[in-house]
């Protein structure tokens, strides 16, 4: 069982910066990949992040591919998620999730957690 918590989200002007953490309790979070979705109003849940159980592989959706990075700190249970360049379209509340394979696959993560509203400005 795994538990997620995020947070860092905000509101924040076009061209400006925010991290996002998740917190994860349980001792087997090394385990896991991790990925981050996100959900604007009136649309589906969507990926954006995902990095393997090792922190080492990472792949994102091709409208963050530079501008976002996703990282893992295994030693503190916490998975982030810098982001850079935000735009308006990037306004979305920004979910992690767990999953036992490093998939961009929305219905493979078993976990998740309750979600950071990230709301930028033009």
């Amino acid at each position: 069982q795994v538990q997620l918590v995020e947070s860092g989200g905000g509101l924040v002007q076009a061209g400006g910066s925010l991290r996002l953490s998740c917190a994860a309790s349980g001792r087997t979070f090394s385990r896991y990949a991790m990925g981050w979705f996100r959900q604007a109003p009136g649309k589906e849940r969507e990926f954006v992040a995902r990095i393997s159980s090792g922190g080492t592989n990472t792949y994102y959706a091709d409208s963050v591919k530079g501008r976002f990075t996703i990282s893992k700190d295994s030693a503190n249970n916490t998975v982030y998620l810098q982001m850079n360049g935000l735009k308006p379209e990037d306004t979305a509340v920004y979910y992690c999730a767990a999953s036992t394979i490093a998939t961009m696959k929305l219905n493979e993560y078993a976990y998740w957690g309750q979600g950071t509203q990230v709301t930028v400005s033009s």
